[in-house]
């Protein structure tokens, strides 16, 4: 009762505080607030925020839901002509100043006036300025509007206004819109100088945007403006750019049609005084040269070393360290090809791409052995980036295993390893870590220990037996990486050794679509030290002891250890493991089916988790993403990936006739090796609103299937629910399985189910607020999990997808976002059925996420 009085005076408060806020404080006495502004389309209420977007004035931005103009009250808070009024306190009170000045120093009054003026110019910075109605400002914007319909066919149209004022120092304003009837394209004539530009244009005429019949949209004019250009630029017209292109456009008399004529000129040139025409010309280019060496300070020497490799010119001031075809099998760029403003782009974009030049540049000169000047030299200057690079980073972090950890991190890049613009990372990392542990209390603070070391080798082409250019073809940039990685863990859990490796092959047929495959993707893990696990995972020692102590006549009495309180518990890890082992041999004694059960599944999770894993697969992911740059805020990304694991081995055990153990599985140096199918997809969508405000969506589905050689999929492999890029209500690993209550410190199955919606909006500066709802759970399906409410069984199974709700911080530091979620289970399915709902909706339960950028 007490926390709920708080809460509600809390609210009260707040309430008061923002009711009591004038949000006209600062408007001027004969001036209105902006608090509306209405399109009306006719009669009809316009209602597309885009058209409110084309507005020069808007009202003050207000919080979602709660309607309240927070960043004008805050505003509202800074003293207006904050000079004068210092003046004017010091002038009323210029003893006390004297005074100050005497004890302390004129320089140090004068550092508290300015700080009040800081803070001052800080509140105003932080929030807005009052939206102040003018005559000027909303003719302005009736203009923009009228320019809007303009633009899209309506040459008639017309937008009125109306300024609705109050009492009260608010207004309103009602924008009218009359269209008039539309124009539409009727005859599209081009009337085009030079032949050579002429031709080119009919062979690609159907491509055009521009079709009869449609409403005019100066849009589509642009966009056929840049289409010509291009095409005119891609087909060796070197010299053409698009102000060469007119438009007149002929709407008298038309009866709402517009009648449109391309006229393209011929370029001029001025000699001796004299203008004449010069005829567009196709242009080629007659010899390519790479300088692979380029400084600005080398710019005016002479070359030492040079060659000819497939037609190109390569030099070096100093000595050429590449391979020719490394660097020629990229460049689309051609001699004897007709210039192309696609080939210079693509040739730039696969040289940064490298990873080996900074900058490079292309440029076009004539050739003075072409009399006809239709000969084109191209130099291609490089400059490469240092050939070693080193870093190092350094990091303190906790997590629920490790109260307290210090890890380091270094790395050694060479780039051109080979001669053919490879690049070679070898990388090692150490830590070290503070945690209870439950077997050892005594031991020493940095009890946790990891170390480890990775390589990684690209090669700038797809490396394969044979040539695979007819299906990945260069200007995909394709590359391929080798990948090695060894890793040791002492005291942390179980302790692990490790050894990864993997070879992949990525390429990107377009800017919106990329493709990554790993033909080989090996990871061995071997448990160092299976004997701790009770000690790590404790909830399943509690249910097991618990259920030992209650059936203390059925159990052996050596597997009990008493004390120093005089407590009697299971002995980690004898009488915990001889315990299963009495039950899985049939000696439960009296022990009830339920226990029994409980004890296997127990026993069960023990062994998945503490047996060693050897994985070989193979992967195959494709994503789709047609955001075009870091501005865009309305796009869709959508990513596919395939996993199979274990085929090829279990093709050789089956060549090799390899025996199988007592479990019936077959192993590889003796370890049993994972066999399973593994799909996901993942779909992310983003529409901008204006003005900052964002509705971002995602779905996920994935589920992998054991077959074959395996019963489960490696805890590695599996999915789990919770956490701050996931449903955010619960913390990682702590969501389901199902309707289980998450029973286990590591929460895990084979079936995963997740939807998030976020609404993100300005809130103070740089600070963005959101809110979001997250909606999943995970399940186990075609595994050897026997608990139903563990397992996915149908439809009816989705009545388990936990919900949550919540709202958050954001702070934009431009090159990388810090994120603060607070999460509150709306729908809990591992509680009773009429309890589910809002129950634990309160702070007590909810979940505190940070995170780095945007959860999706």
């Amino acid at each position: 009762m007490k926390t709920t009085c708080t809460k509600i005076s809390l609210f009260l408060v707040v309430a008061l505080f923002l009711l009591g806020c004038n949000a006209t404080k600062r408007v001027p006495a004969d001036g209105h607030l902006l608090t509306e502004n209405t399109i009306y389309d006719g009669e009809e209420k316009v209602s597309e925020t885009r058209l409110y977007n084309y507005l020069y004035q808007k009202p003050n931005t207000k919080l979602p839901l709660i309607g309240t103009p927070l960043r004008l009250y805050i505003y509202n808070l800074a003293r207006p002509n904050i000079d004068s009024i210092l003046d004017a306190q010091r002038a009323a009170s210029a003893n006390r100043y004297t005074f100050w000045e005497r004890v302390l120093s004129a320089k140090q009054v004068e550092a508290v006036r300015n700080f009040k003026k800081n803070f001052n110019s800080g509140i105003k910075k932080t929030g807005e300025a009052p939206a102040i109605v003018t005559e000027a400002i909303t003719e302005k914007s009736a203009q923009r509007l009228t320019a809007y319909y303009v633009n899209n066919g309506y040459f008639n149209a017309e937008v009125g206004y109306n300024i609705k004022k109050d009492s009260n120092q608010r207004a309103s304003i009602d924008y009218k819109v009359k269209k008039g009837t539309p124009y539409f394209l009727d005859s599209i004539t081009p009337i085009i100088a030079s032949p050579v530009a002429d031709s080119i244009y009919y062979v690609h005429k159907d491509e055009s945007v521009l079709k009869p019949g449609e409403r005019y949209a100066t849009a589509n004019i642009n966009t056929e403006t840049q289409r010509l250009t291009e095409l005119f630029r891609n087909n060796g017209l070197y010299h053409f750019e698009s102000d060469y292109i007119r438009l007149v456009g002929d709407t008298v008399k038309t009866n709402h049609k517009a009648n449109l004529e391309y006229i393209i000129d011929n370029p001029t040139e001025t000699v001796n005084d004299s203008t004449y025409e010069v005829p567009f010309k196709v242009h080629k280019v007659s010899s390519v040269n790479i300088i692979t060496d380029y400084s600005y300070e080398n710019r005016n020497k002479t070359f030492n070393d040079s060659l000819v490799s497939d037609g190109f010119n390569i030099y070096a001031y100093d000595k050429i360290n590449y391979r020719p075809k490394a660097l020629t099998d990229i460049i689309p760029l051609k001699p004897g090809a007709i210039y192309r403003d696609v080939d210079r782009i693509q040739s730039l974009s696969r040289l940064s791409r490298l990873g080996t030049f900074k900058y490079p540049s292309i440029s076009y000169t004539e050739d003075p052995a072409d009399s006809t000047r239709s000969d084109l030299i191209a130099s291609i200057r490089l400059t490469p980036l240092e050939k070693y690079k080193l870093r190092a980073d350094f990091d303190v972090s906790t997590s629920n295993i490790q109260d307290f950890g210090i890890a380091g991190f270094g790395s050694l890049l060479i780039r051109n390893i080979f001669r053919g613009a490879e690049t070679l990372e070898i990388s090692g990392r150490g830590s070290v870590g503070a945690s209870d542990d439950a077997a050892n209390p005594d031991d020493s603070f940095f009890n946790i220990s990891e170390i480890g070391a990775d390589m990684r080798l690209t090669f700038p082409r797809i490396f394969f037996p044979f040539n695979t250019n007819k299906w990945i073809p260069a200007e995909w940039q394709p590359n391929t990486r080798f990948n090695l990685g060894v890793g040791v863990q002492q005291n942390i859990g179980l302790d692990k050794q490790t050894v990864s490796g993997s070879l992949t092959y990525n390429w990107s047929p377009s800017w919106k679509r990329s493709f990554s495959v790993d033909l080989v993707n090996a990871q061995y893990v071997r448990n160092l030290n299976p004997d701790n696990y009770f000690n790590i995972y404790r909830n399943s020692y509690d249910d097991l002891n618990s259920i030992a102590q209650n059936n203390q006549a059925d159990v052996n009495p050596a597997y009990f250890t008493t004390d120093a309180s005089g407590e009697v518990n299971l002995s980690i890890p004898f009488g915990a493991e001889q315990f299963i082992n009495d039950v899985d041999n049939g000696n439960a004694g009296d022990i009830s089916q339920n226990d029994i059960n409980d004890i296997q599944a127990i026993g069960e999770r023990q062994e998945r988790l503490t047996e060693d894993n050897l994985i070989v697969s193979l992967n195959i992911s494709h994503t789709y993403d047609n955001r075009e740059n870091l501005f865009d805020e309305t796009f869709s990304r959508f990513r596919t990936n395939i996993e199979l694991a274990g085929n090829a081995l279990a093709l050789a055990g089956n060549i090799a006739n390899t025996s199988k153990n007592e479990d019936g599985n077959k192993s590889l140096f003796g370890v049993v090796y994972s066999q399973y199918v593994k799909t996901e997809l993942d779909y992310s969508r983003h529409w901008d609103l204006g003005n900052n405000n964002i509705i971002a969506a995602r779905a996920f589905g994935g589920i992998a299937i054991p077959y074959g050689n395996s019963g489960s999929i490696p805890f590695i492999r599996s999915f789990f629910g919770g956490g701050s890029n996931d449903n955010r209500a619960w913390r990682a690993y702590d969501l389901g399985p199902g309707s289980s209550g998450s029973p286990n410190e590591f929460n895990e199955a084979n079936m995963k189910l997740a939807f998030n919606l976020e609404y993100r909006f300005d809130l103070i500066g740089p600070i963005e607020g959101a809110l979001f709802t997250d909606a999943g759970n995970i399940w186990n399906v075609f595994d050897n999990v026997e608990d139903e409410a563990s397992r996915f069984t149908g439809l009816e199974s989705l009545q388990e997808l936990a919900l949550g709700s919540g709202f958050g911080l954001r702070w934009d530091f431009d090159f990388f976002a810090l994120r603060f979620d607070i999460g509150f289970k709306t729908y809990n399915p591992a509680l009773a059925e009429g309890d589910r709902w809002f129950t634990q909706y309160n702070f007590a339960n909810a979940v505190y996420n940070v995170g780095i950028n945007y959860p999706f």
